[in-house]
């Protein structure tokens, strides 16, 4: 079924222009079942190259119906239908205009008589609808009021129904019918999902997870996974069903629970997560001459570490910076390995550890510092970050240099011993992504506040 347009309008600045005069007919593709036509009182100024070409008069107009009080037959009339104008851009803008200025959304599948017209009928000497159809032998009386020019388009369709042998039309019609309900469906999906920080999941038919993501706005990114072109957006389409979301308030949280919940379920769309990579760790000793020594080294599960590294070069990079900072010893953080004393002696970055010019207490603590600032600040830690609403604050829980979990408490909650915490949080593995992200978020200051369990206790 088509729902053929035509609208006349103000003119005016783009997107302040209003409908003056609107004509429907709803055409099943033999003949005319249903027609609307009907001035519109714009409630602003017509331009008066407009009143010149449409013959339409801001008097005409006085005690028109406001688009409001049409608004309702202009959708019955064009539900179900594909919207068919002469420019078929244009008549749908205004119409989404004016239902946007009244709070509602309108959305139908459009078709173009003028993109058809150069497909089915070629080379004619011009596509203005006048020069057209008189070209074509359509009669067309009224030109440029809606009423007259919505006809002529329903003559115009069904001279280009007839040549249209292949049936690109209906094709088209019935492949943008199927686009528009795939995206109706993508869009009811969206509108599940609020527009905050936390974790989401797409689902396949049988309720499976085949993805999980996390966003600081849940609903944009479900959006962009629904209106992408790349080859995983077109798989995710293809097979997302349902979507569901956990809102964490903290982004730190929604991190911590990705990954956990990715390890969890194991989604077929999901790559390995990035903080998986966590391939270099920084162990600490004590040297034979008393001096507290920094080493790279390759990571294990279960190894304990002061900090984790992704790849060697970002290690090394920190650990330089790190060096500079506290005036340590290139030799004893393992960055050189010179017998007569590391490179930053010449040039006094090192005060001579590496030669045992400087004894070992002064260096000792100023390593301690270096791994307390790279490192969790202490073996008993709860970090204070924000809450799912106002008055709420989320927790996450170090217990001897170990991710305990995280949970939530009242705004007013004081928190201050380790067993009622750990009774709050709800448990979570400690993977050495997992301390790989919460030593991030701690290093660059991304938490409101830390509270050292071992003090407050």
């Amino acid at each position: 079924m088509y729902a053929v347009v035509d609208v006349e309008t103000t003119g005016g600045k783009y997107n302040e222009e209003g409908i003056t005069e609107i004509a429907i007919f709803k055409y099943d593709g033999n003949k005319i079942v249903d027609q609307f036509i009907s001035l519109i009182n714009p409630e602003r100024p017509i331009q008066p190259f407009v009143v010149q070409l449409t013959g339409i008069n801001e008097n005409m107009l006085r005690n028109a119906p406001k688009f409001y009080e049409v608004a309702k037959r202009v959708v019955e009339i064009t539900d179900e239908c594909t919207l068919v104008a002469h420019n078929a851009s244009f008549d749908y803008r205004m119409l989404s205009t004016e239902f946007s200025r009244l709070g509602f959304t309108f959305e139908r599948p459009t078709l173009c008589t003028v993109a058809l017209s150069k497909k089915l009928i070629p080379e004619q000497a011009s596509y203005k609808l006048g020069k057209l159809v008189r070209a074509l032998g359509i009669p067309l009386s009224d030109r440029h009021r809606a009423a007259g020019d919505a006809r002529a388009t329903v003559k115009l369709l069904k001279l280009l129904l007839d040549k249209d042998v292949s049936k690109s039309i209906v094709k088209e019609v019935l492949k943008t019918k199927e686009h528009d309900q795939v995206k109706r469906k993508f869009l009811q999906l969206v509108d599940q999902v609020k527009g905050v920080t936390g974790v989401y999941y797409l689902h396949n038919q049988k309720g499976d997870v085949i993805y999980i993501g996390k966003s600081t706005n849940m609903r944009k990114r479900v959006n962009q996974h629904f209106t992408g072109k790349s080859r995983k957006a077109l798989k995710l389409q293809l097979e997302t069903h349902a979507v569901s979301a956990e809102e964490t308030g903290s982004e730190l949280i929604a991190l911590l629970k990705e990954i956990e919940e990715i390890q969890l379920h194991k989604p077929k769309h999901n790559r390995v997560h990035k903080n998986d990579r966590i391939r270099f760790g920084l162990e600490e000793g004590v040297n034979a001459g008393g001096y507290r020594f920094l080493r790279i080294v390759h990571a294990q599960d279960g190894g304990t570490y002061v900090t984790t590294f992704k790849n060697l070069p970002n290690a090394r990079k920190v650990l330089y910076f790190f060096a500079q900072k506290y005036t340590l010893c290139l030799n004893l953080v393992g960055l050189e390995s010179a017998i007569d004393g590391c490179s930053y002696v010449q040039i006094n970055k090192c005060l001579g550890a590496c030669i045992e010019n400087e004894t070992t207490t002064p260096y000792n603590q100023r390593v301690k510092e270096c791994i307390n600032r790279m490192s969790f600040p202490a073996p008993n830690l709860l970090l204070i970050d924000k809450g799912r609403t106002h008055d709420e604050r989320s927790i996450i829980l170090i217990q001897n240099n170990d991710y305990k979990g995280f949970g939530y408490v009242d705004l007013n909650y004081q928190i201050n011993n380790i067993e009622v915490v750990k009774t709050i949080i709800t448990p979570m593995k400690n993977t050495r992504a997992a301390r790989h992200l919460i030593q991030q978020f701690i290093r660059k200051g991304k938490v409101k506040q830390l509270i050292n369990l071992d003090e407050s206790s």
